[in-house]
């Protein structure tokens, strides 16, 4: 059997509302030299049947199934199963612009050292279900990713996003089963602070769903296991700094998800009291996200979109 260049790496569960159009987006690529794994991870809906008949409907697809034992295994267990030269992971509620392969291909044939490559994402709201047409976008670096770029900020931003040499991410040691919060950053903690390469495609190629309830969202959570993986690499880190500048990541993550103003109001206030300096620093970035944050209901989403584009 030829071995395809990626293994796409779909972890679901109970995602039968949103899975069906994120399978479309991977079966929509323009390059189609791809195996699809999806794991379901012990779902309680209908999301195994639901897979089940795709897999059967096309051959590229391939299912794996355990018991409920979290995301980081689930894509381990794909992994497993995988053949392709590259992994490139989706969540079950994000969706694939046509090109996201062709593009991941490219960048790496023109940089045959490169290990690993993102592209620039699209905040997509969840409005009952429907996934409406982002209006801010993710940051793409120009150059290589430093251990800051991956470990503070997340340039990355979502597993959704992330491509990567199978060998290598095999080499790291794939995801962390223990963690529940920021496992990607975990990983591509490991895979940068050991010196292999990341770099980004300035092109929106990923559409992030954004869910206010969502896991993605969880974002006391999130601070939290943060703070239990920067501290094992706080010999290469200013913790005080980084907490800031990831207080400041989290409140823009809350005003582009439309959660409480409360909340967003809260990681102002960690950030500033961690390291004022770095939480106002980067140009506009660090005023602007507190005037949004303190302003509240009073800026129309209009205006906050135009503020995180």
């Amino acid at each position: 059997m030829t071995q395809p260049t990626f293994s796409v790496v779909i972890a679901a569960y109970n995602a039968e509302r949103t899975i069906g159009t994120t399978i479309d987006s991977v079966l929509s690529q323009s390059d189609a030299d791809f195996e699809l794994i999806i794991v379901d991870d012990g779902s309680e809906d209908l999301t195994l049947p639901f897979i089940l008949e795709r897999a059967n409907a096309d051959m590229r697809i391939k299912i794996a199934t355990q018991s409920n034992q979290g995301v980081s295994a689930a894509r381990n267990l794909g992994v497993a199963k995988a053949r392709g030269t590259y992994l490139a992971f989706l969540d079950a509620d994000d969706i694939w612009h046509a090109d996201k392969l062709t593009k991941h291909r490219e960048m790496h044939e023109n940089d045959p050292a490169l290990e690993a490559s993102y592209a620039r994402i699209a905040f997509c709201p969840d409005r009952g279900g429907e996934l409406k047409a982002g209006r801010t976008r993710s940051t793409v670096l120009e150059d290589y990713c430093a251990l800051e770029d991956v470990l503070i900020e997340n340039v990355v931003c979502t597993m959704s996003n992330l491509v990567i040499e199978r060998e290598t991410f095999l080499e790291i040691g794939g995801f962390r089963r223990d963690m529940r919060h920021v496992e990607d950053q975990d990983l591509l903690a490991r895979l940068v602070g050991a010196g292999h390469l990341l770099r980004g495609i300035p092109e929106t190629l990923v559409g992030y769903r954004m869910s206010a309830d969502g896991l993605s969202c969880d974002f006391a959570a999130m601070l939290d296991g943060w703070k239990a993986l920067a501290s094992r690499w706080s010999h290469r880190i200013d913790m005080k700094r980084g907490e800031a500048l990831y207080c400041r990541y989290l409140a823009r993550r809350a005003l582009r998800s439309g959660t409480t103003m409360a909340l967003a109001r809260d990681f102002v206030r960690r950030g500033i009291v961690s390291d004022s300096k770095a939480f106002l620093s980067g140009g506009p970035r660090g005023v602007m996200t507190a005037g949004a944050a303190l302003a509240g209901g009073a800026l129309p989403a209009r205006a906050r979109a135009a503020i995180f584009a």
